[in-house]
């Protein structure tokens, strides 16, 4: 009974370890509460801006567009800058036709640049548009043609956007970009009638569909975010995932300062940036399959004859690169824009490390180099903690042949035998415990390589050596299919690759150097856990894998020089050794 209520407490702390830690988190650092997360119904009070920007989605049934045609039905002007290739819809005013030109869909160098953003009505239709809502004007739609002051938008030749209704009030968009993937909107309206009208600028984005990895809420779950998240209030939220926008009655408002908003992928970032002194009003929205995030000022302003009103927001388009999402977040003071990257918990250990890996990877010009270097940085500044933990090592196998003895004469009474291992414990002051604190206080820094390690787009095709060509996917090459010399592709739960093989081996051997529990069963159970790391761990990018097998390599030759250094404790080992191969020869007879 003792056996399997032993084992069940083993196997439940090893899960808890492995995969608990978000649900642990939660509770003792709990997610900050929205700003305002839920819609409202009542009436807009005097002077408000009603926030009221539909979603544009197509019929629910409608077959989509093919992107050519989208691209060619309509007038357009070019976008191009050394990170960006598309063009602007003057239908609309949408940005709807974006390109990442240093990021491919496919390691080959040959293959397409990723697509971000698809005109409406296509089949993964995302993009952007700023527009005005008021009362007492006719404002432009998402079907006003514009006039272009130019033909083509890059960082040196800006573009403006005109329309004029009937009324003589023109409306102006002044388009400019960086280098990067920032876009510049300045909104002008001026009042060329003979009434006053309120009026405010809003911007939107609107994508169809979700993206294959998108979750269903905050990290806590899938310790990655992807799907809408905002800054408000400077308050980073992760709360809302498409699934919970939709059982929010399709909608959710959100009230800040400044901020911004938008849909995070687990590498691209569409988000909108109001004016950071502008008090505005957020929401994400669902429609079918439609998706949109919009962001407008609280309060109409009032436009008298003859008088104009400008405003503006911004757009970042493109790659999750954290130095130039850090340089807009200081420079352009829009706060935790490198926040898009969801660090999690321990962003405060993430950050500095992913900053080192960063300086690591310039300096060796590869990745793989690179997370061998924060492996040993990581692992030397964990020394005191590793000599701790060999200290209680040593001390539970200096006390082993009294444990034995101890189980040996209390093998029929158990509490006896518990009450007598607590008096061991205490008379050789030793803490059983001691060696799982260095343990679990390497559990953030693994979590904070983790999510470094899989988010990091600067690591996405990136090579290491020979069969490693991309340090973002899982390694490639499995034994089941003799390596790929056998014409099949094994199901991904049994292909495990060489650095998953590697890790299970070198956790082995680590095992080998560490006293052994006393139980039986746990024995059992602690001699399997490393092969079944060796099947968790297969599915995960191949830089993560690497880390850990460095990570073990040099743990065991941190254990190997401790040994040297106390050679009664390496004589200890090999009298356990030579006495566990007496006890299987002894049952073999």
């Amino acid at each position: 009974m003792d056996d399997k209520r032993n084992l069940i407490f083993a196997v439940l702390l090893t899960g808890l370890i492995l995969f608990g830690w978000p649900y642990v988190a939660s509770y003792f650092f709990p997610t900050p509460a929205p700003v305002t997360s839920s819609a409202t119904t009542a009436a807009s009070p005097a002077g408000a801006a009603t926030s009221d920007v539909h979603v544009e989605a197509a019929p629910a049934k409608a077959q989509a567009v093919p992107l050519s045609s989208a691209l060619q039905s309509t007038a357009r002007i070019l976008v191009e800058t050394p990170k960006l290739k598309g063009s602007v819809n003057l239908e609309g005013a949408k940005i709807d036709d974006l390109l990442l030109l240093t990021h491919r869909t496919a390691l080959a160098k040959d293959s397409a640049p990723v697509r971000l953003f698809a005109p409406s009505g296509t089949k993964d239709a995302y993009f952007a548009r700023f527009g005005w809502a008021g009362t007492g004007v006719t404002v432009p739609d998402d079907k006003t043609v514009w006039t272009p002051s130019g033909n083509k938008l890059t960082p040196t030749t800006p573009v403006t956007l005109s329309w004029t209704n009937t009324l003589n009030q023109k409306f102006d968009i002044a388009l400019s970009i960086d280098e990067n993937y920032m876009i510049t909107a300045k909104q002008t309206f001026t009042n060329g009638g003979t009434t006053p009208v309120e009026i405010a600028n809003f911007a939107l984005l609107s994508r169809t569909g979700k993206p294959a990895d998108a979750t269903s809420g905050g990290s806590i779950f899938t310790h990655i975010h992807i799907g809408p998240m905002g800054v408000f209030d400077e308050k980073p939220n992760y709360d809302w995932g498409y699934v919970d926008v939709e059982e929010n009655k399709g909608e959710t408002s959100f009230t800040s300062t400044g901020g911004w908003l938008g849909f995070t992928d687990k590498y691209w970032l569409g988000a909108l940036i109001s004016d950071q002194k502008t008090p505005v009003s957020a929401k994400f929205r669902a429609s079918g399959d439609v998706y949109q995030a919009q962001v407008i000022p609280t309060r109409y302003t009032s436009v008298a004859p003859g008088a104009s009103l400008n405003s503006g927001s911004r757009l970042f388009a493109g790659a999750k690169e954290m130095a130039v999402l850090d340089a807009y977040a200081k420079n352009l003071g829009i706060p935790y824009l490198d926040y898009a990257i969801d660090w999690g918990w321990f962003w405060f250990i993430a950050i500095p490390f992913f900053w080192i890996l960063h300086w690591l990877f310039g300096l060796f010009g590869n990745f793989g180099l690179a997370i061998i270097g924060l492996t040993i940085i990581v692992r030397g500044f964990m020394y005191p903690v590793a000599q701790k933990q060999f200290a209680s090592m040593a001390q539970m196998r200096a006390v082993q042949p009294k444990l034995k003895a101890l189980q040996e004469r209390w093998k029929d009474d158990k509490p006896r035998l518990q009450q007598e291992m607590m008096k061991l414990y205490k008379d050789e002051k030793v803490n059983p415990l001691a060696g799982c604190l260095p343990i679990l206080l390497q559990i953030p820094i693994f979590f904070a390589l983790y999510k470094i390690l899989l988010l990091s787009i600067e690591m996405r095709h990136q090579p290491f050596v020979l069969w490693l060509k991309d340090l973002s996917a899982p390694d490639p090459l499995t034994p089941i299919n003799l390596f790929g010399l056998l014409p099949f592709d094994p199901p991904s739960f049994i292909a495990i690759g060489i650095l998953p093989i590697l890790l299970g081996v070198t956790m082995w051997l680590m095992q080998r150097l560490n006293p052994q529990p006393m139980d039986e069963v746990q024995k059992q159970v602690f001699a399997v856990m490393p092969w079944f790391l060796m099947f968790i761990m297969a599915p995960f990018a191949a830089g993560l894998q690497l880390y850990w097998v460095m990570s073990n390599i040099v743990s065991i030759a941190q254990q190997k020089w401790l040994y040297s250094r106390h050679p009664v404790l390496r004589e200890q080992m090999a009298r356990d050794a030579q006495e566990k191969a007496a006890a299987k020869a002894k049952a073999k007879t």
